[in-house]
């Protein structure tokens, strides 16, 4: 214990100490004894005695040594030494906590045995691990997942690069994909990295020799293209495309726009139908930056070769081209192609939404619609430019031949010192400075030498992985702290997905970053630094399954109102809340109970939610508890149905997984599918329909468990829409969770989900703990769990004290030796 405390600011790590004490005689209070374990009726009796005969009373008819159900044997576990068998004990405590056993049914404590049980085991437990700290083990050599990798660029070289163009996606394991053990290299991604790595560089150092090339920005046809589209457009436009494209050098650029055609008939919509008025025109804006570039009108006397054929019209050209040359300095910069939006009606006036079925994209009236944007170029190249990239690379530049290869070294290893993120040698320096050399005797220039070694640096291994050495000579499981690089490279992907920025690298090199004050102070920065986003986009985005939004797509015949427009809708929703909550620095609890959301009038609409008008999405309070907190989200309840009807599986295993930590099993192979809906003369609601599925006897004790927690939210439909029936019978919304609360409909679960919300607070300190560490947890790792979980709950859990005591954790900070 002391050898752990000299590395901890001695007053919190006795404030520590003595929380741990109070919360072992808060768990002997309980009994009715003092700390000695002395009852009221002075007979003397050991808590360890008291509590083993609860487990005789409770558990052990099913969990010995000939039963063995789930593998457990309590019948001779010693509950005298449960630091000598932590691994099982924390199993029982975590079953204690959830109220999971025994299941129901089955004769079960009373809730003071329930919480004194569990009390003490946990301060028995977290006796035991301070007496010898196990701060676990990362995987000693950790790739750069796509998201890492991307960023890292971007903040390395001032570059946007669309990573899911460039590299595959990654394996995930634990729920995340950034799982040190599971990021392997094998020879076809390297080789994408080698691919990678030298258009990256040409894009940042400027090559007016790399010729002309196309890049092609399709619209979803599922987009309905009748509103703003984007933040970045000006109001009083509708659909169209917004894009980032990054110009590699000064020059010309060349934007073409297509239009959408019906799929069947190949008509323009909008425009080559014969119903619409032939003198109707329709203005369509080019932006760059904003800056209007150029107007297009088009119409229906722009169609020339309205040749009949077999009863349909042949495919149609128009007469005019939509294509525009326009000067570019070199960078990124964002286009926008648009309409101008010409309703009679101000932006703000409810208007009627359109639905889609199956034949809503073979429709050629109603609204043109853009069908893609392509950016050819470059042409007449007027240099390279003075773009963001170059300046962050150029920090000097030769005044003559005999300073080139001193000023390359220079840029170089300022470039490696960030990339590796730590202190470069001439080791390091020297194989770059290799390939710059190359290119330059092989007849380049001094900019494309630099670009060689900056190609170097993009490939090389101390970029792409991130590794912690063991200090020499350490036995083996021996725990140590971690220098102040290796934190930095830690916090740094844990809170933005990315590499060190100067002010973290320069305190981690001189030694400074690991004083508990600094860490805080860098800690509160970066959460409030634009950065902090990739926590909503990385962590959020695949704790509560937002990134499987994209993929799913409900049936267009039963529910037209759902398109791209509404998905999009959904996932800024949550995008929003979640920022919100963060930036804030709102309670965690919060998530579950917010009576608030960010809503755009198509969004509003379907929620039902009145006087919210416009595309701009902006923060509404609701009245109405249905939507209060995340359970009321689109986004999340379309990602857990299925495409034609709701399934209280999915979202049970949801509540079970995300916001209880209770996982249930796996299915069992080969699980029968459920009876069909009925008749028109006697329908069956999903409710119905799993009730009979539970009556297989292989089937009922998993659904028990999981299908209450999925009925409270039955009132919501698969993409999220408020209902009263299903399959024209009422919904039936009630249920009782694990702990025998009762509930009916969803305002009523969230309270019962509230009264528990230990239970969600300590799974979203695992989830967040497994994804700053890139491995999963181990049941040594609990005790520090509840440590982090006991100091945040003196601020109210709020995210910002979470995150830092999660920071100053010994799982963040240390390691043990292999």
């Amino acid at each position: 214990m002391s050898d752990f405390l000299s590395g901890v600011a001695a007053p919190r790590a006795w404030r520590r100490v003595g929380r741990l004490s109070l919360t072992v005689l808060a768990g002997l209070a309980a009994l009715g004894g003092t700390a000695a374990g002395q009852p009221a009726g002075g007979e003397a009796v050991e808590p360890a005695g008291r509590y083993h005969a609860v487990l005789e009373r409770y558990c052990v008819a099913c969990h010995n040594e000939r039963l063995r159900t789930a593998n457990l044997r309590l019948d001779h576990a010693d509950l005298g030494q449960v630091g000598e068998a932590a691994e099982l004990w924390e199993k029982v405590l975590q079953k204690l906590q959830a109220r999971e056993m025994p299941p129901a049914g089955r004769p079960r404590p009373d809730d003071a045995t329930y919480a004194a049980f569990a009390g003490w085991l946990a301060a028995s437990l977290d006796a035991a691990a301070s007496a010898r700290v196990d701060p676990g083990r990362s995987a000693p050599v950790h790739r750069l997942n796509r998201a890492e990798y991307t960023n890292a660029v971007r903040d390395l070289l001032a570059v946007e690069i669309d990573g899911r163009a460039l590299l595959p996606a990654d394996d995930a394991s634990y729920g995340f994909d950034n799982i040190g053990d599971v990021l392997t290299m094998s020879q076809p991604l390297l080789e994408r990295y080698l691919s990678a790595a030298q258009r990256i560089s040409r894009l940042a150092v400027g090559d007016p020799d790399a010729g002309v090339g196309e890049a092609i920005y399709s619209a979803s046809r599922s987009f309905r293209q009748d509103d703003r589209m984007d933040e970045e457009l000006p109001f009083g436009t509708r659909g169209g495309v917004t894009l980032r494209h990054t110009f590699p050098v000064d020059a010309e650029y060349g934007i073409r726009i297509e239009l959408q055609r019906a799929i069947m008939s190949g008509r323009l919509k909008g425009i080559g139908d014969r119903r619409v008025d032939p003198t109707d025109r329709h203005p369509i804006d080019v932006r760059l930056d904003g800056r209007l570039v150029k107007r297009f009108s088009v119409g229906p006397a722009d169609i020339v070769g309205g040749v009949e054929s077999a009863g349909l019209q042949a495919l149609q050209q128009l007469g005019t081209e939509l294509r525009v040359r326009v000067p570019v300095q070199a960078g990124a910069h964002t286009v926008a192609v648009t309409f101008s939006k010409r309703s009679g009606a101000p932006e703000g006036l409810r208007l009627p939404l359109p639905t889609r079925s199956f034949s809503h994209n073979d429709d050629a009236g109603g609204l043109p619609a853009i069908s893609s944007v392509t950016i050819g170029g470059p042409y007449d190249v007027a240099g390279v430019g003075d773009s963001p990239s170059r300046r962050r690379i150029f920090v000097c530049r030769p005044a003559a031949a005999d300073d080139e290869e001193r000023c390359a070294e220079r840029i170089l290893s300022a470039l490696a010192r960030r990339a590796y993120r730590r202190p470069v040698s001439r080791t390091d320096v020297d194989p770059l400075l290799r390939a710059y050399r190359t290119r330059r005797l092989g007849g380049g220039d001094f900019d494309t030498g630099v670009q060689a070694g900056l190609a170097a640096v993009l490939v090389s291994p101390h970029f792409l992985f991130r590794v912690e050495r063991d200090p020499a000579g350490l036995a083996s499981g021996t725990p140590y702290r971690l220098d102040d690089l290796e934190l930095a490279s830690r916090l740094s992907f844990f809170l933005w997905s990315s590499i060190p920025d100067d002010e973290l690298l320069e305190l981690a090199e001189r030694g400074e970053l690991g004083a508990p004050d600094v860490l805080a102070g860098q800690v509160r920065r970066m959460l409030a630094d634009a950065r902090s986003a990739a926590l909503v986009e990385n962590f959020f985005g695949q704790w509560l399954y937002l990134r499987n939004l994209g993929r799913l797509q409900p049936d267009a015949e039963l529910y037209p109102a759902f398109d791209d427009g509404l998905r999009d809708a959904f996932r800024r929703e949550t995008e929003l809340f979640l920022a919100s909550q963060l930036r804030e620095d709102r309670s965690v609890v919060d998530l579950l109970g917010a009576p608030y959301t960010f809503l755009n009038e198509r969004l509003a609409a379907f929620y039902g939610v009145p006087n919210v008008y416009g595309s701009h999405f902006r923060r509404v309070s609701l009245n109405d508890g249905r939507r209060a907190g995340l359970l009321g989200h689109g986004s999340i309840l379309t990602a857990t149905s299925y495409a034609n009807r709701t399934s209280p599986v999915l979202r049970g295993k949801f509540v079970l997984e995300a916001i209880l930590g209770a996982p249930p099993p796996p299915p069992p192979p080969d699980v029968p599918p459920l009876e069909d809906a009925g008749t028109a003369e006697q329908p069956r609601s999903t409710r119905d329909r799993l009730e009979r599925h539970r009556r297989n006897p292989a089937c009922a004790t998993c659904h028990a468990k999981i299908d209450p927690l999925g009925f409270a939210l039955e009132n919501f439909d698969p993409i999220g829409a408020w209902r009263e029936t299903d399959n024209g019978v009422a919904v039936d919304a009630s249920g009782t969770t694990a702990d025998g609360a009762s509930f009916e409909g969803p305002v009523e679960f969230r309270q019962a989900l509230l009264a528990r919300r230990d239970l969600f607070v300590a799974n979203v300190t695992r989830k967040l703990l497994t994804y700053a560490l890139g491995r999963g947890l181990e049941h040594y790792d609990q005790p520090a769990v509840r440590r982090i979980i006991r100091q945040a709950a003196e601020d109210d859990y709020r995210w910002s004290s979470l995150i830092g005591q999660i920071v100053a954790s010994p799982p963040f900070q240390m390691r043990s030796a292999q």
